[in-house]
């Protein structure tokens, strides 16, 4: 039989490991959100610096 300080004691350690779950979820979805967002303006500028460029399928590029 489990004595009540020990339920107490169990109680408290899975409300603050939940609580602790929670907030590393916030954090896991705030970090993916930021390279997200800077994977997008990444790709946006290398569209605009190569925008109108065929791209180059040569094997060997050298000067022409």
């Amino acid at each position: 039989m489990i004595s009540r300080g020990k339920q107490e004691q169990q109680a408290t350690r899975k409300t603050r490991l939940a609580a602790a779950l929670r907030e590393n979820l916030k954090r896991r979805k705030a970090q993916a959100r930021g390279r997200a967002q800077s994977e997008a303006n990444e790709d946006a500028a290398f569209a605009t610096e190569h925008r109108g460029q065929a791209p180059d399928f040569r094997r060997n590029r050298g000067s022409d």
